[in-house]
């Protein structure tokens, strides 16, 4: 299924109705089906449903590691996967019992909002990454974002790896970017040690988490956090940037992974 979809629309330009042809992305849900059991559903754009696939079940904790992964499959015109894999039974039983509709666009579920909930281990790594290196590819952020070029209609999310290399998520839900950027890095064998996302939209707590919960320890956007956002960081030691403007930013939390020339 083609992730564009093309339509007439009317355009008022200089005060006259104009008839023009227009490319918008498309929108489909997308069932998850894990070891034959339908392990719920998201809105999604219908472009590397695989890697969003398994970049979710990742950040859920439902699946460990990619060696995990028996086989993963795409069905029925894009809009199922069908996954066969070693899981965490009891995880995937509290996403059907405990799991909310999440603040991002488009609909989804998790349980892991609540920082107690959260099973993951404090970063304690020793990142460290320029100022200058996040202002410059915070400027260059949507210049390789093909879907935001063509449509102006989804979040991207941006993972950068050490060998130099990135990978992308673009989707109408913002949260569906992080795991597909994840779950990208994963399918094509890459490290995150030391590795750095960069997010379009606002820093809400389940953004955090996933983060968190893939041991990503720099998080970082042009828009501002959430109260509950810092909070996740702090307490997992991820270092949280919010405002990446013009040469500024604002850290939220342990700013000992960014250096600066003077930082006095």
């Amino acid at each position: 299924m083609d992730a564009l979809y093309q339509t007439e629309i009317v355009k008022i330009v200089d005060g006259k109705k104009r008839p023009t042809a227009d490319t918008l992305v498309r929108e489909v849900r997308l069932d998850l089906i894990v070891n034959g059991r339908r392990a719920g559903a998201v809105m999604a754009t219908p472009v590397d449903q695989e890697a969003l696939a398994l970049g979710y079940l990742m950040s859920e904790g439902i699946i460990g590691n990619y060696d995990d992964v028996e086989s993963l499959r795409l069905e029925k015109e894009g809009t199922r996967i069908v996954i066969n894999a070693r899981i965490d039974d009891a995880r995937l039983h509290r996403l059907d019992s405990e799991g909310v509709v999440i603040s991002g666009c488009g609909r989804s579920s998790t349980a892991n909002i609540d920082p107690d909930a959260i099973e993951a281990k404090v970063m304690r790594d020793a990142t460290r990454i320029p100022a200058s290196l996040l202002s410059t590819e915070m400027e260059r952020f949507y210049t390789e974002c093909p879907l935001y070029e063509q449509t102006g209609c989804v979040h991207t999310a941006k993972l950068f790896l050490q060998d130099g290399s990135f990978t992308l998520g673009e989707d109408i839900a913002q949260h569906n970017t992080i795991d597909k950027a994840i779950g990208k890095a994963h399918l094509e064998g890459k490290n995150l040690e030391g590795s750095f996302l960069m997010v379009s939209g606002r820093l809400s707590s389940e953004m955090v988490a996933k983060a968190v919960m893939h041991s990503i320890p720099i998080l970082a956007s042009r828009t501002a956090s959430t109260c509950l956002g810092v909070q996740i960081a702090r307490k997992f030691g991820l270092t949280l940037i919010g405002f990446v403007r013009q040469g500024r930013m604002n850290i939220y939390a342990n700013e000992r992974r960014i250096d600066v020339p003077n930082p006095g």
